[in-house]
């Protein structure tokens, strides 16, 4: 299985992703366009990740790269390969699909739970999950929505948490990647984000929240996510093969 993976900070990186592809043998190549890194072809690659930032595709003329990378989520999607966004990611997933991101009712700087709805406790990633369960917030922004798209969890602060785009397409506009050690450089490097306001948790509260239960649905999810991929294409497959 090979991922690759796009990033857009040097404080943000790939969390628990990285220790999870390990452990299963995966292959993760990671690129950082904001440093002019060139985005490679969809080909070769199972699917994509594209990781959250401090961008906003709501000021693409500032950040030129992230037309690029949208372009680039395009292909993935018309080769009906795989493709998970967080935060800016999911945004930028919408993007490629023709719905711009757009402000997020509240602005969510915490950990703060998110509840699936009757979509998202019947969809194959969350089968079995708590209706409501804690995840990791850092957004202004939320991805857009279309005709196609399915909302499976909101928040209180933010009606669209996580959206399904297509079979093999997810945005979680929360995250649930992100160490105790990543979420303490993320605290430092954004803490003017951290500027009081109704889903803003302090510092103190924020770092002192333990994670291992959200890394064990990251994994899961994850999990889910690649059985997902390899059933469609033991099905493609299947329906190709000659009858008779």
């Amino acid at each position: 299985m090979n991922i690759l993976c796009l990033m857009h900070a040097d404080f943000e990186g790939v969390g628990v992703i990285g220790p999870w592809a390990k452990k299963n043998g995966y292959r993760l190549t990671c690129v950082k366009p904001y440093v002019r890194e060139v985005l490679p072809a969809a080909d070769g690659f199972d699917f994509l990740v594209v990781m959250g930032g401090p961008q906003s595709p709501l000021e693409k003329d500032r950040f030129p790269y992230l037309g690029d990378e949208i372009t680039l989520i395009r292909s993935f999607l018309d080769q009906d390969k795989g493709v998970v966004g967080f935060c800016l990611g999911a945004q930028l997933l919408g993007e490629a699909l023709g719905a711009p991101a757009e402000k997020s009712p509240e602005k969510e700087v915490g950990i703060y739970p998110i509840t699936l709805t009757e979509r998202g406790r019947q969809d194959a990633l969350f089968l079995d999950f708590p209706h409501s369960f804690a995840v990791i917030h850092w957004h202004y922004d939320m991805p857009g929505s279309t005709s196609q798209s399915v909302v499976l969890a909101a928040s209180a602060g933010c009606p669209r948490q996580i959206v399904r785009y297509g079979p093999k397409a997810y945005g979680f506009q929360c995250h649930l990647e992100i160490t105790q050690e990543g979420l303490a450089l993320l605290a430092d490097k954004a803490a003017r984000d951290l500027t009081p306001s109704l889903y803003t948790q302090s510092k103190d509260i924020l770092l002192s929240h333990p994670l291992t239960e959200i890394h064990h649905k990251m994994d899961l999810i994850l999990d889910r996510f690649v059985a997902l991929l390899k059933d469609a294409s033991s099905h493609q497959y299947d329906n190709q093969r000659p009858q008779g």
